[in-house]
Formats: structure tokens, sequence, C-alpha cells
């Protein structure tokens, strides 16, 4: 365990703009555990997702157990990247009641990436069948309508990534 405090590291962009790729980068070059909603919600609700409704119903269960869980680990000194999306201020306001029960630093990380190459992307790792869920081309337009990007106001540090190219 390290001497430094430990760090939550939080997860805010568009289906398919690299937040699982990010975390699985945070979590190798800081060390810390990687805990992932999509392989969560695989392994315990798989046969009762098939819709936003069901993802939200589902979702919310998970949160009940995974936010304890992350504030013991933080309060244990283990850096934790938490691969759930932050991309509502609902979301984010459960994120930041982990925090609040907490003594550790925070990341928010933003990834700005074009809806355009959002959905290209998507469907390109539909074509390979390599995520658990396999979001439809109107599932990802339903989903953005409430994409809601932080702001400041909410108090957390955010940290941008923009990409120089999208690929």
């Amino acid at each position: 365990m390290s001497s430094t405090s430990p760090t939550l590291h939080l997860l805010c962009g568009r289906i398919a703009s690299g937040k699982s790729t990010l975390a699985s980068q945070l979590g190798n070059s800081d060390g810390a555990i990687v805990i992932a909603e999509d392989d969560w919600l695989e392994a315990l609700y798989s046969e009762e997702l098939s819709s936003i409704s069901d993802y939200g119903r589902c979702a919310s269960k998970l949160r009940k157990v995974i936010g304890p869980h992350v504030v013991s680990l933080l309060n244990a000194g283990v850096s934790v990247v938490l691969d759930f999306q932050a991309n509502t201020t609902g979301t984010r306001a459960w994120m930041r009641g982990i925090l609040e029960q907490t003594n550790a630093a925070h990341k928010l990380h933003v990834l700005d990436v074009p809806e355009e190459v959002c959905l290209a992307r998507l469907n390109a790792r539909n074509a390979r069948g390599d995520h658990p869920f396999a979001a439809t081309e109107e599932q990802f337009w339903q989903i953005s309508k409430h994409f809601v990007a932080p702001s400041l106001e909410e108090g957390f540090n955010i940290v941008m990534h923009k990409p120089a190219a999208y690929s």
C-alpha cells in the first residue's frame, strides 16, 4: 500500500467514448482496483437487461452494494477506478456521496469525443462482439439525450481527455 492518499477515479463520456479503455490504463498506471459496472451488470443481471429502464433498475441495485465497498477500499488506502458512467448529475451525486465518506483524492476524467465518433466506435464494437452489451444506434441516441457534462459548480477535480486523433 502506498503512503500517498488513495484516489477515486471517475469517468464521464458517452457510450464508446473510451471510458473502459481509460479505466484499464488508469488501473495499470496508478495500481488502482478497477470496478467495472458492465462486468458486474453482465454477471448479475444479464438475463434481466433488455431495455434502458432495465439498466436503470439493475444499476440502482448495484450502486447500493458497490458504493459502500468503494468507501471501504478508499478508507483502507486503496485507489479505485470506478468504471461507471458519470454522465448525469444524479450519478455524479451518488459518486460525490462516496467521496464524502472518505478522505480520498479524486479525479473526474471527462472524455470529450464527438457523438459521431462514439457511434462509429459503437458500431465497430458491436460488429466485433467483444462487449457484454451491444447498444443499438437508437439506444445510443436515447441514452445520449441524458448526457450532462459536469460543471465546475459540482466541485469535482475535472481532467479533460480530448484525443488528438480519433480511432
